[in-house]
């Protein structure tokens, strides 16, 4: 069963997703690759875990970065999860590059390159919005490009960390 649970941000509305222990979705409202199954395959109930996101969000959001982790699980394939992976460990504050993704990826993986349009797609994809911190991810000349939530919230995320 797939729990959700709606709450609001100064960017907009967001869709929380769960398997009642663990985060497995957090989409803005209108997001590019918002999983259209999800309303109709799932039960709306405030769980432990969406409380501890909305304070997580709610410190975020308030321009510090949370000092917890929170419990997330990935139903996705082996080589997104290795994109999130990275993403996981762009710092706060901080941005990276598909082409720096895909140089550490190809890294990881032992092959000579790695394709940063490939990282892009599983970047775009990613189904933890916010806390698997894909507006960090920036063009090869620091340029913002595409963000599943949309341009508008990608470059207010990335000022809300460099107040």
């Amino acid at each position: 069963m797939v729990y959700t649970y709606h709450c609001t941000s100064p960017i907009g509305g967001i869709t929380l997703a769960s398997d009642s222990e663990t985060l497995t979705g957090l989409w803005f409202e209108g997001q590019k690759y918002y999983p259209q199954n999800l309303v109709a395959e799932s039960s709306k109930v405030k769980l432990p875990i969406f409380t501890e996101t909305v304070k997580w969000l709610d410190i975020y959001f308030g321009g510090k970065k949370p000092s917890f982790t929170l419990p997330i699980s990935l139903h996705t394939t082996p080589f997104r999860k290795a994109v999130y992976d990275i993403l996981l460990t762009i710092p706060y504050g901080q941005t990276m590059t598909y082409g720096e993704i895909a140089r550490i990826l190809a890294e990881q993986q032992g092959v000579e390159r790695m394709s940063a349009q490939t990282v892009g797609s599983a970047v775009g994809h990613n189904p933890i919005s916010i806390i698997i911190p894909c507006h960090r991810v920036v063009g090869a000349d620091g340029s913002l490009t595409g963000y599943a939530g949309g341009l508008d919230k990608k470059t207010a995320l990335l000022k809300l960390e460099n107040n």
